[in-house]
């Protein structure tokens, strides 16, 4: 048995929930569903399956291989489908939904590029920071922040992308460096609101120490433009995304602050319906735009990897 296979032949049983209805899916006896499941765990060294008579469940063994092995299958999938329409161009319309910012600066130009590659798909882009329901709206790709609960999309992340709190030297000269997240209750910070997030809440983590800190802000806005703007011109701590402040951190307009914290991530993903999966046009697009962002990031290090 392959390895594909026996993914396959796993996440098959997981989603019957007992050997007899796998066996009749399988055109197999149950017997044969027993050991095929009892040679996967000996190979492995480990159980993966609670058995009973009725049902099965998923030891804590079970639940990573079952995880990882429906990411992998998707790979596959995807890949094959690259490869099996690669004779013929992707057509047709692609709805893309993106963030407003992030859309202006990567996504746009990125289109535009795409579309001179493939011509004969017609691409319309709807940007909005408002969050949108995928299978409730005419939305074929989503460009979001994070990955989305939602079992029935996919999320494929196509770059990696930090938050950095950071500030110009202006206001450092006049409210100094903060040396702990404690202290940032004593700053001006510039607040986004954005998506209904918890309102001035900053993460700080350090060491698998994880602090929540309400920040005092005198300036709020919905727009990271203008926040960006606020903190150049002197007016406190912003947290934003390193690709909007790389070229600010290395002409020094804008400088790191508590740079041994972590917040967030704020990787790319771009987000679609299963049923899209095998989509040429989406298929296409995504890994497009993986292959342009990766040469295209602004980071404070030019030479950091994307990856």
């Amino acid at each position: 048995m392959n390895a594909d296979s026996e993914l396959a032949f796993f996440c098959q049983l997981v989603k019957q929930g007992n050997l007899a209805s796998t066996a009749r899916e399988l055109n197999l006896t149950p017997p044969a569903v027993s050991r095929r499941l009892a040679q996967l765990e000996e190979r492995l060294g480990v159980r993966l399956l609670n058995r009973t008579t009725r049902k099965v469940s998923l030891t804590n063994e079970g639940e990573v291989y079952y995880e990882n092995a429906l990411r992998i299958l998707s790979e596959i999938e995807e890949m094959e489908s690259l490869v099996s329409s690669s004779r013929s161009a992707p057509k047709g319309l692609l709805r893309v939904n993106a963030p407003l910012g992030f859309g202006r600066s990567y996504i746009g130009p990125a289109i535009s590029v795409f579309s001179k590659t493939y011509p004969d798909v017609e691409v319309q882009l709807q940007l909005t920071d408002r969050p949108v329901v995928l299978p409730d709206e005419a939305i074929d790709v989503a460009i979001r922040f994070g990955e989305l609960p939602d079992s029935r999309l996919i999320a494929k992340k196509i770059a990696i992308n930090r938050r950095l709190l950071v500030a110009s030297p202006i206001y450092l000269r006049s409210a100094g460096q903060p040396k702990s997240p404690h202290e940032l209750t004593q700053h001006q910070c510039i607040v986004l609101r954005q998506n209904d997030s918890a309102y001035g809440n900053w993460r700080l983590s350090r060491e698998q120490q994880t602090e929540t800190i309400k920040v005092h802000s005198k300036l709020s806005t919905n727009d990271g433009e203008v926040a960006l703007n606020w903190a150049l011109d002197g007016h406190g701590i912003l947290m934003r995304a390193e690709w909007d402040v790389a070229k600010y951190l290395r002409s020094g307009r804008l400088v790191q602050v508590l740079v041994e914290y972590e917040t967030p991530a704020a990787d790319i993903y771009a987000v679609y319906l299963e049923r899209l999966n095998l989509s040429a046009k989406v298929t296409y697009f995504v890994k497009f735009l993986r292959d342009y962002l990766s040469q295209h990031v602004d980071r404070p290090n030019p030479h950091e990897s994307t990856w």
